[in-house]
């Protein structure tokens, strides 16, 4: 059973025998321009703390320690049902595939089954997951580059619904498995449209030099259709491309179908080859910081949408089943980084850094994509900005800084500072570097607050060790 965030459920309270409302800041607050990247109706309570899911921040961090991971089931489930909303009014024929590398525990993969969405998966390690909580097999989508002889096998035995096969190996290899089995298994072909997404170049998929998928430009790409077609164990249903992300415009979309889907069309002219399904992957961006300004997810639906119908009038093919596969579109914005503020150092006429209790040990994308975050002091969340401040990560490297140059009211040591857009790829690229054990993470729900996942203790670090 949840737990009651107590301190929140007792403030609430008060509040109303007072006649009053904790919901709204009074009209001489100061309102961040920060607050719109938090999870939605996320808001400053009379107390001057930021308030999440109907909880008090400040209190969160005190109950649960720090660093702490908070989601806004709220906001996950409006992204869910956004998502489906914008593409099946559009398109009927839509699946949505919630991709999973972005975040992925339990609690999760419970919320993405009872929304109804698909799962994309890339190990048997998150389909471990998936079917922990029933999550229905044939509604799970294998992607990956290097999939392994045990894991195909796995998800062979476990139903799954579609592989998505990235090279000619793992075609044929899947098709031995598949035979063994007296089966057929439902594929899709990976191909790279070579594409530039324009986006960091280690995250970057859909162009000719890359690890992933069949290029088109090459011919490999026609000869897996030629032997996916011939093989006995595997149905090919249609093709999948990931460009990369995050994805700021719609234009590589409409680039990258307009190419998949005139191919398609010489692939069913050479080999009769009927595309069933199109998946179009994922990269929908999200506002990190306040000056981002990016399209909305209905502006992506209508530029694939469009895109893709106009083509297939033209051409003559029969509509496919379209499927979408947002990640970080849907987690980023419901996940919020707490940290406790300890030393504070100032350089004389450099910088003053902040320093926290975590850094890139739980959120590595500074250091490795050069990610940029804004910040709040959550007991602080009315205050003016006066310092330009660095805050500083823990962990033995120069470069564990988490944000750069960012205007803060004035910190103290144990004040906690909220990061917000901290739900996507933070929790799963997580390591344990300088022995330092990964945080817990807290559900919160209309006031409530639930860990789904407990911080890892001293002893975790080493009980898989052998002396």
């Amino acid at each position: 059973m949840p737990e009651r965030c107590v301190a929140c459920v007792r403030r609430r309270l008060t509040a109303a025998l007072a006649g009053s409302t904790i919901y709204h800041m009074t009209s001489t607050a100061r309102r961040s321009p920060r607050l719109p990247l938090f999870p939605k109706d996320t808001t400053v309570n009379s107390a001057g703390h930021l308030e999440i899911g109907g909880c008090d921040a400040f209190d969160l961090a005190r109950e649960y320690g720090t660093p702490l991971y908070v989601f806004d089931e709220g906001t996950l489930r409006q992204q869910c049902r956004e998502f489906v909303e914008r593409f099946s009014a559009r398109y009927p024929d839509t699946m949505v595939c919630y991709a999973s590398k972005a975040f992925l525990n339990r609690a999760m993969a419970q919320l993405v089954k009872d929304a109804g969405l698909g799962l994309d998966v890339v190990s048997i390690g998150e389909f471990a997951i998936a079917r922990s909580v029933d999550f229905p097999s044939e509604r799970v989508y294998f992607h990956g580059n290097n999939k392994l002889q045990d894991e195909l096998a796995q998800a062979l035995d476990w139903g799954v619904g579609r592989v998505v096969v990235d090279n000619m190996y793992e075609l044929q290899l899947l098709d031995s498995l598949a035979r063994e089995r007296s089966m057929v298994q439902q594929i899709l072909l990976r191909v790279t449209p070579n594409v530039d997404p324009h986006t960091h170049e280690f995250t970057t998929t859909g162009v000719l030099d890359s690890k992933f998928g069949f290029p088109i430009a090459t011919g490999q790409a026609a000869e897996a259709v030629k032997e996916a077609m011939r093989l006995q164990g595997v149905n090919l249903l249609g093709l999948h491309f990931h460009l990369g992300s995050p994805i700021k415009e719609t234009a590589p979309y409409e680039a990258a179908i307009r190419i998949v889907l005139e191919w398609a069309r010489d692939m069913k002219r050479a080999n009769d080859f009927d595309m069933v399904e199109l998946n179009v992957g994922g990269g929908f961006p999200v506002a990190y910081t306040v000056e981002d300004n990016l399209p909305s997810i209905a502006v992506y639906a209508d530029a694939i949408i469009g895109t893709m119908s106009n083509l297939l009038m033209k051409m003559s093919l029969l509509p496919p089943r379209l499927t979408v596969e947002p990640g970080r579109a849907i987690v980023a914005r419901a996940g919020v980084a707490l940290y406790t503020v300890g030393a504070l150092k100032e350089v004389t006429g450099v910088r003053r850094f902040v320093c926290v209790d975590g850094g890139m040990s739980d959120n590595i994308r500074p250091p490795l994509y050069g990610a940029k975050y804004e910040a709040l002091v959550a007991n602080k969340a009315n205050e003016a900005d006066v310092h330009t401040v660095t805050i500083a990560g823990k962990l033995c490297e120069s470069g564990d800084i988490l944000v750069k140059d960012i205007q803060l009211p004035r910190v103290a040591t144990g004040d906690v500072l909220a990061l917000p857009v901290c739900g996507a790829y933070c929790v799963p690229m997580a390591s344990n570097y300088n022995a330092i054990p990964r945080p817990a993470i807290v559900f919160v729900d209309r006031g409530r607050s639930r860990v789904v996942r407990r911080r890892e203790t001293n002893e975790d670090l080493y009980g898989l060790d052998n002396l």
